[in-house]
């Protein structure tokens, strides 16, 4: 069977069982246990615990259980409420108050959450009560609430990038260190967007933000200081090299946990609910990711990444057009499927292509987790949109999506941004080595 052959065969059967109601991760596993099938028989069945051991032995991947637990540690201990209730005072007097509380908020939380749906979530649930009593509208608040979810899986720490560094062996540090600066200033084009559209919309703000004059910006410090330490412990200590990622995950999970008790909201069963919510959170990221390796390995047996490598570099498409093309494959699969099972299933198939281009390994991991973005945004799989209509009481998916809207299209717009600019990326892994 010829790799095209292969390649239309295992897209059939995956979209079929996709639309048939089949999960992601058992549908990836299905096509990759038949891809080996029909290509060397039952002979290659053996391989398949051996997928499963080498994956589940890969060190960088013992560090998603811990970033999960270090969020879930900070949730259930309410520091991120108390971190968002501080962080109000001081962005009180930038034009569109609040919304820029929830940008700032979901970019500092993403650094110890690493997880979009859970920056998302984890700051609509005190914004969205907050924002709508002062009376913000919600057309402001909820597709600020979402963008900035999006921040969640680009500044490090992130699941998809150290998903992304297994599947393609690229430095786990490289990149951390290259979505930095893309995310921060990712989060200043969502800020500059809320200025301007404040200005141009008046309406969307209430006339004079009601937040309690009594409460001094020194104040706030012992409910937003902590955060900024753990995030320096925590991203400080990978790029100094004194700790690893999968250490530095450990150390931020210990000093959540100390932080939690500092502030004495922690109990015991805030604390089971916080492992429990982890644990079962990295099953289900561990399952999906044994099942893309084994349709990784069918791929690779059907050499559908090597036919279609050849036949790009055939086409002689420019650089510019077949990075278009990509946004839009990213764009219509992102309707359909969450982020991390977006990378999982194309990563294998399009990193050998988009390598022999010459895209750089480490620039393209941060491009791919902002096309992955998109796809938390767009209905009607867009992770972040029922996050947010599940903690907007009175909403619908429609008024999330609309809301939304306009921040696809700044993330579209700034991954050209990355493409004619890619040093927006790799200048600081190249500096700091």
């Amino acid at each position: 069977m010829s790799w095209i052959d292969a390649g239309l065969l295992y897209l059939a059967v995956l979209v079929g069982c996709l639309f048939g109601g089949v999960g992601i991760g058992v549908v990836m596993g299905l096509v990759g246990i038949m891809g080996l099938t029909i290509s060397s028989g039952t002979a290659m069945w053996p391989t398949l615990a051996d997928i499963i051991w080498n994956t589940g032995n890969e060190f960088s991947l013992v560090a998603i259980p811990l970033f999960l637990l270090m969020a879930e540690i900070i949730l259930q201990s309410g520091i991120a409420t108390r971190f968002y209730s501080g962080a109000t005072r001081w962005f009180r007097n930038i034009p569109g108050g609040l919304a820029q509380t929830n940008i700032a908020g979901c970019a500092v939380f993403s650094a110890v959450a690493g997880s979009s749906v859970a920056t998302a979530l984890t700051i609509g649930s005190v914004a969205v009560k907050e924002m709508r009593a002062r009376g913000y509208s919600d057309k402001l608040t909820l597709g600020s609430l979402t963008a900035g979810g999006c921040l969640g899986i680009l500044i490090p720490p992130s699941i998809p990038l150290i998903v992304y560094s297994a599947m393609t062996s690229e430095s786990v540090i490289d990149l951390f260190m290259a979505g930095l600066i893309p995310g921060l200033a990712l989060a200043a084009c969502f800020s500059i967007f809320i200025v301007i559209r404040t200005w141009l919309q008046p309406n969307l703000v209430p006339s004079s933000a009601q937040v309690n004059e009594e409460q001094s910006l020194l104040s706030t410090l012992w409910d937003v200081v902590p955060v900024f330490f753990l995030i320096v412990s925590v991203i400080g200590g990978m790029y100094g090299g004194v700790v690893t990622p999968t250490e530095a995950a450990a150390l931020g999970s210990l000093i959540a946990l100390i932080l939690a008790f500092a502030y004495r909201q922690m109990t015991w069963g805030r604390l089971w609910t916080a492992s429990k919510n982890a644990v079962l959170t990295s099953a289900v990221i561990m399952f999906i990711t044994f099942c893309a390796n084994v349709l990784s390995y069918a791929v690779q047996m059907a050499r559908i990444g090597q036919g279609l490598t050849e036949w790009v570099l055939a086409l002689n498409l420019s650089p510019l057009i077949f990075f278009m093309v990509i946004i839009l494959i990213y764009l219509v699969i992102g309707v359909f499927i969450d982020g991390l099972s977006i990378m999982l299933l194309t990563v294998p198939i399009l990193y050998p292509p988009l390598t022999a281009l010459g895209f750089n390994g480490v620039w393209l991991g941060i491009v791919i987790v902002l096309f992955i973005e998109l796809g938390a945004l767009t209905p009607p799989v867009g992770l972040n949109l029922f996050a947010i209509q599940s903690v907007a009481k009175g909403t619908t998916l429609a008024d999330v999506a609309w809301s939304s809207m306009p921040y696809s299209l700044i993330i579209i717009g700034f991954s050209f941004g990355l493409y004619f600019f890619p040093e927006i990326a790799l200048w600081l892994p190249a500096a700091l080595k």
